[in-house]
C-alpha cells in the first residue's frame, strides 16, 4: 500500500496543489527508472532531470557536474533498499533534493542533500564524501547524519537534534536539509503505525515546525503545520477541508472581485505591480475559525502585491489607503523593521462595503522569495567557500539576524543533560516571538517577548551577569523582574566583586533558557545556608564593615574642612579613634559633623533594620539632635505629623537647647554651611515660608515624607496646635489623610528662594565617593544640613542628604551633578511610601 493511502493528511486530495501530486508521481517513476540501468558519463541522467531544471531556473549558471556524480554515488549506494512504501528507497534523497532546488538551494546543498543518507544507511563514509565532494559537503552530511542507537539509547534523539543544532549553529544549511527530509518523510507517513505517526508528527510540531519559522522557510513550515495537524487532530482536519471545499464552490469569490478593484486603482496610478490571491493553508484556516466564529469568503485568503522596488511598496500602500476603506489596525511595517526570521512586507487590510475585510500583503519579488524560502533563498549565506574542513571549526556569522541562533548555542552548551537540554529546547522553540532592546552603546540585544532584565543581563555578560545589581529601562530605575517591550533602551547595572551571586528569586524572572540554566547551576553548586548558619553570619556582622567604615570616614573628613570646627566627643563610634563597632552597620553626620551609628540597639535610640535613623544621645529618648532625613531611607518612618527633619512638636524644646550648644562649638564658617534648628515657626522650617496656606495664622510645616519643594504641587492638612502640614499631591500620606476624612487646607507658592529639600543617592561603593558626592553638592551652592549612609548590601550604598538650596530651581541641576559623580546610578527625591 503506498504511503499516501493511510496518510490522513492525504484524504483531502482534493484541496491539495495538484501539481505537488505530479510531482510526487514523477518522483516515483523516475526513481525507479534510475534503477534500470546507469547514465553515461557524459550526459545528466534522466532521473534528475527535474532538478536540475528547478535548480537553472534560480541560478541559470549554476554547475551541474557535482549534480551528476552525487547521483551516481546515491543510486549506487542505495541500489536495493526500500522504503516501507515499496519505493525504491533512492526516490527519497531525490525528493529532498527537488524540494530544495524548487526553494532555490545552491548547488552545495543540492548535492550534499542527494547524499543525505548514504553515510548513514549505506557502506559509504565521510572520508569518502570529503574527498570526492569537498570539506563543505562533507560537514553538511554529517550534520544531518543521525546518532547509533547503540551508542546513546534513548538519548539518540535527542544528542541528535543537539548535533544538529551545532552544525547549523556553523552553517544553516544543515538545518534547511533536515527540514526538506522531514517534510518528505511526513508526505509518506501514512505507511507508518498509527503511534509511531504520532510521536513523529508531535516532534515535528514541537522541533522543526519552530525552527522553519525562526529561519523563514514558510514553504516548508506551512506544509509540515498542514500534515501535523492531519495526523494530530484528523475531526478538525477534516471540517477544515470541508469549509475550504464548500468556500471553492461558491459563484461570487469577493478575493477575487477586490483583487481586480486593486489591479485597477494601480493601474490608473501607474504602478506595475502584479495582484494575486494566496489562498490560506488549513492550519491558518483553521485558526482564523476558532478567532472568528463563522467564516465569510474574504477568510479564506489574501491579497498579495508584488513589485519591483521597495519604494512602489510605499507607493501601492497609499495608493490603497486612498482609493479603498483601509483598516488602520491591521497595518504593519514588516519592511522597516524586519521580523527576526528575515521576513519582510507590508501588511494592511481594506474593508468591503458588505463589512468583509480583505487582508493584503506588499513586497518586491525579491522579499516575496524569502518570505518563501527563508535562509535557503540566501544560497551560500557565507562569505566564499570553504576548501579545507579545519575552516569549519571556527563559528561562522549567523545570517540570521538578530542571532536566535547564536543564544540557542550558548545555552545547549550548559544545558547539563539530556533531559533539561530536550525540555528546554521545547520550551525555547515555543517562544515564537523575539523582541530587541537597545544597550547604551548602540548594540542590541534579541531576547524572546516576555523577557525581563533578568533575561537581558545573562544574553549580555553570561554568567558573569551574577554581579548585577539591577537596571535602567528607558532611563528611569527598575527592578530585574522589569519585562521588556520591543524597542526599550536597557542599561544593566554591574558590579565589580567577582564572587557575586545571583537571587534565588531570579530564577521567577527568569524567562530564557540561557538564564535560568546559568542560575540554577549555581545555586546547585551553592547550597543555601542553614537557619542556623544564617543566624550566624548576621550575628557576626557578615555585611562589609569596611566600606561603612570608609563611608563615614569620607562624609567626616568632607565635612570637616567646611565646618572648620574639632568634631565633639559624643560617645559614637567614630572612625579616627578606632573603637569598635559592630560589622555592618551605618551611620550619619549630623549638623556638628559627629558620626551616629544606625545599629537598632536600645541603647543607641535607633530603629532596628535597614530603614532605621539613629539618633544621637543616649537612653530611650536620644532625640537630642532630632531624627535625620525624613527617614532616610525611604521606608515609612516619618508620618504625616513630623516636620521637614522628621522631628514631632514635642521634640523642639530638646532639639532648640542641642542646636544652641552645637552652634556655640561650630566656628563661622559652619554657622554658614550646615543650619541649625529653634522651635516651631514658619521662619524655622527652611522653606516653609515659601509655601502660603489658605489658613491665616496658622504654622506652616513641610512634610517629612515628600519634602516638597516649589514648584511642585502642594495641598495641605491642618495637625495639633494650628500647624498645616504640605505634602506634594502625589505623597502617600494624602491618599492615607483623605482616607482617614482629614480635610485637604490650599496652599500654593510664594517665594521660590531659600528651599530645603532631602535627596537619596545610590551608588555603588568605592574609595573616595562620599568625598566627591559632597564636593559635588558644594560646587552647585547647596549647603549639606545632614547627610546618612546605610549598611551596604550587595556592593550598593545608599545616601541621603538634607540640602538648603538658595533658590528651587536649581534643584534639577543639583541632581544633575550627583548622578555624574562615577559610581552614582541613581538621585531621587525623598517620597516614602506612607504608613
Amino acid at each position: 500500500m503506498s504511503a499516501e493511502a493511510t496518510n490522513p493528511a492525504t484524504a483531502g486530495a482534493t484541496a491539495a496543489p495538484a501539481a505537488r501530486w505530479r510531482a510526487r508521481i514523477d518522483l516515483r517513476r523516475l526513481g525507479r527508472a534510475a534503477l534500470l540501468g546507469p547514465a553515461s558519463r557524459d550526459r545528466l541522467p534522466d532521473a534528475i532531470g527535474h532538478v536540475a531544471e528547478a535548480h537553472r531556473a534560480h541560478h541559470p549558471d549554476a554547475d551541474l557536474e557535482p549534480l551528476r556524480r552525487a547521483w551516481v554515488l546515491a543510486e549506487s549506494s542505495h541500489r536495493g533498499q526500500m522504503r516501507k512504501s515499496g519505493e525504491p528507497y533512492i526516490t527519497h534523497p531525490l525528493a529532498v533534493t527537488l524540494i530544495l532546488a524548487e526553494l532555490g538551494a545552491e548547488t552545495t546543498t543540492l548535492t550534499a542533500s542527494l547524499l543525505h543518507d548514504t553515510v548513514e544507511d549505506t557502506e559509504v563514509t565521510l572520508d569518502q564524501v570529503g574527498e570526492e565532494f569537498g570539506a563543505e559537503v562533507r560537514f553538511l552530511v554529517d550534520g544531518v547524519t543521525k546518532l547509533e542507537k547503540v551508542d546513546y539509547g534513548a538519548a539518540a534523539e535527542p544528542e541528535t537534534f543537539r548535533k544538529m543544532l551545532v552544525a547549523t549553529g556553523n552553517d544553516v544549511r544543515v538545518m534547511s536539509i533536515k527540514l526538506a527530509d522531514r517534510l518528505h518523510n511526513m508526505r509518506t507517513l501514512g505507511v507508518m503505525r498509527p503511534e509511531k505517526q504520532e510521536r513523529i508528527a508531535k516532534i515535528t510540531r514541537d522541533f522543526l515546525i519552530p525552527l522553519a519559522e525562526r529561519l523563514g522557510v514558510q514553504a516548508l513550515k506551512t506544509e509540515l503545520e498542514d500534515l501535523v495537524f492531519a495526523i494530530l487532530h484528523p475531526e478538525e482536519y477534516e471540517h477544515t477541508r470541508e469549509l475550504i471545499v464548500d468556500n471553492a464552490s461558491r459563484a461570487d469569490d469577493p478575493l477575487a472581485e477586490v483583487a481586480d478593484e486593486v489591479r485597477g486603482v494601480l493601474r490608473e496610478a501607474d504602478i506595475q505591480a502584479e495582484v494575486v490571491i494566496r489562498p490560506r493553508h488549513f492550519v491558518s484556516v483553521h485558526r482564523v475559525a476558532r478567532k472568528r466564529g463563522r467564516l465569510r469568503g474574504a477568510d479564506f485568503g489574501r491579497l498579495l502585491v508584488l513589485v519591483g522596488e521597495d519604494a512602489d511598496c510605499y507607493g501601492v500602500l497609499g495608493e490603497l489607503h486612498t482609493c479603498l476603506t483601509p483598516v488602520v489596525s491591521e497595518f504593519k511595517d514588516f519592511i522597516a523593521v524586519p521580523k527576526f526570521n528575515l521576513y519582510q512586507s507590508l501588511h494592511t487590510a481594506v474593508a468591503r462595503g458588505d463589512g468583509q475585510v480583505v487582508e493584503v500583503l506588499i513586497r518586491t519579488h525579491q522579499m516575496h522569495k524569502v518570505a518563501e524560502a527563508g535562509v535557503v533563498a540566501l544560497g551560500n549565506p557565507y562569505v566564499g567557500p570553504l576548501e579545507e574542513q579545519s575552516a569549519l571549526d571556527g563559528e561562522r556569522v549567523d545570517p540570521t539576524r538578530p542571532g536566535w541562533l547564536s543564544r540557542l548555542l550558548d545555552w545547549q552548551k550548559a544545558a547539563p543533560d539530556t533531559d533539561t537540554f530536550w525540555s528546554t529546547l521545547r520550551e525555547d522553540l515555543a517562544q515564537d516571538r523575539e523582541i530587541t532592546v537597545f544597550r547604551p552603546d548602540g548594540g542590541t540585544l534579541g531576547l524572546p517577548e516576555g523577557a525581563t532584565c533578568v533575561d537581558a543581563a545573562y544574553a549580555q555578560y553570561g554568567e558573569d551577569a551574577h554581579a548585577c545589581l539591577g537596571a535602567r529601562v528607558n532611563g528611569r530605575l527598575a527592578t530585574l523582574s522589569t519585562v521588556l517591550k520591543d524597542g526599550d533602551t536597557v542599561q544593566l547595572l554591574m558590579g565589580q566583586d567577582p564572587a557575586s551571586e545571583p537571587s534565588r528569586e531570579w530564577l521567577e524572572h527568569a524567562h530564557t533558557p540561557a538564564a535560568r540554566i546559568a542560575i540554577q547551576r549555581w545555586l546547585t553548586t551553592h547550597p543555601s545556608p542553614s537557619p542556623e548558619d544564617a543566624r550566624a553570619d548576621a550575628a557576626s556582622g557578615a555585611e562589609n564593615p569596611g566600606i561603612v567604615a570608609e563611608a563615614s570616614q569620607a562624609v567626616t573628613d568632607a565635612l570637616r574642612p567646611r565646618t572648620g570646627a574639632p568634631r565633639p566627643d559624643t560617645g559614637a563610634f567614630r572612625p579616627d579613634r578606632g573603637g569598635s563597632r559592630p560589622g555592618g552597620r551605618g551611620g550619619r553626620v549630623d549638623a556638628d559633623g559627629a558620626w551616629t551609628v544606625l545599629d537598632g540597639e536600645p541603647g543607641a535610640g535607633g530603629r532596628s533594620g535597614a530603614g532605621a535613623v539613629g539618633r544621637s544621645g543616649s537612653g530611650a529618648d536620644g532625640d537630642a539632635a532630632g531624627r535625620v532625613g525624613e527617614g532616610a531611607v525611604g521606608r515609612g518612618t516619618a508620618d504625616a505629623d513630623t516636620d521637614a527633619y522628621g522631628r514631632s512638636p514635642a521634640s523642639d524644646a530638646q532639639s532648640a537647647a542641642a542646636s544652641d550648644s552645637l552652634s556655640a562649638a561650630a566656628s563661622d564658617s559652619a554657622a554658614s554651611a550646615l543650619s541649625t534648628v529653634s522651635s516651631p515657626s514658619s521662619s524655622d522650617y527652611p522653606g516653609a515660608a515659601n509655601a502660603l496656606v489658605d489658613q491665616p495664622g496658622a504654622t506652616v510645616r513641610l512634610a517629612g515624607c515628600c519634602t516638597p519643594v516649589p514648584p511642585d504641587e502642594v495641598t495641605g492638612f491642618a495637625v495639633r496646635g494650628g500647624v498645616v502640614t504640605v505634602h506634594r499631591t502625589g505623597c502617600a500620606a494624602v491618599a492615607r489623610m483623605k482616607g482617614l476624612g482629614r480635610t485637604e487646607v490650599g496652599v500654593h507658592w510664594g517665594d521660590t528662594s531659600e528651599c530645603r529639600v532631602t535627596l537619596f543617592a545610590e551608588s555603588f561603593g568605592r574609595p573616595h565617593l562620599l568625598a566627591d558626592l559632597t564636593e559635588a553638592i558644594a560646587l552647585e551652592g547647596a549647603e549639606i544640613v545632614s547627610a546618612t549612609v546605610e549598611p551596604p548590601s550587595q556592593q550598593r550604598v545608599r545616601h541621603t542628604y538634607t540640602l538648603q538650596l538658595p533658590d528651587a530651581t536649581h534643584l534639577p541641576a543639583l541632581m544633575r551633578a550627583m548622578r555624574n559623580v562615577p559610581g552614582v546610578y541613581d538621585v531621587s527625591r525623598a517620597q516614602t511610601p506612607g504608613a
